[in-house]
């Protein structure tokens, strides 16, 4: 431990850049021994979520915390995909029960009834909005034919473009693969 510092205030400067959560892997990169965190958690510092998963719990709840969860609980390499990016947005007046989550490798994790896993046969292009790792806007948009009304995708790309989530060229293909 570093002089004067202590593990709980460590582990709360991880959460606060992390929606209120702490894995135990970010805790140990950060110097905070794994066995702590069961020790703060029996202490009532720490929720603890799901194995390596904690919650600081006086952290302020944001709307974000639930895809937060979704990532964390999935695991290195996850993202949200196609509706759930939508509803990051307030896109395509979608409000999905479930946060969509595609992983690229073979994952078995226990999620929570909120969490829907997808596995992808390749790791596609992924951006960040939020500090949550994402499909990029346009790829959930054209993702979601078929699914949703290709007039509320329209809206959505639309009302995305005018919020800057889109370039001229994600645009132009999305008009185009929402036309086909």
């Amino acid at each position: 431990m570093v002089a004067g510092v202590k593990y709980r205030e460590i582990v709360r400067e991880i959460a606060l850049d992390h929606y209120g959560y702490v894995t135990t892997r970010k805790a140990a990169e950060a110097g905070v021994p794994a066995v702590e965190l069961p020790k703060l958690a029996a202490r009532g510092g720490l929720e603890n979520i799901a194995y390596g998963l904690y919650r600081v719990p006086d952290i302020l709840p944001t709307a974000y915390d639930q895809f937060a969860e979704a990532l964390l609980r999935a695991g290195d390499g996850a993202y949200l995909h196609g509706e759930s990016v939508l509803a990051l947005f307030g896109l395509a007046d979608v409000n999905p029960r479930k946060i969509k989550v595609a992983v690229s490798r073979r994952a078995r994790p226990k999620l929570p009834p909120f969490v829907h896993l997808t596995q992808v046969k390749h790791h596609a292009r992924t951006t960040v909005y939020e500090g949550l790792e994402s499909q990029p806007v346009a790829d959930a948009i054209l993702e979601c034919r078929g699914r949703i009304e290709t007039e509320r995708l329209l809206d959505a790309a639309k009302q995305a473009r005018g919020d800057g989530l889109l370039t001229t060229s994600e645009w132009q293909r999305v008009r185009k693969g929402l036309r086909s």
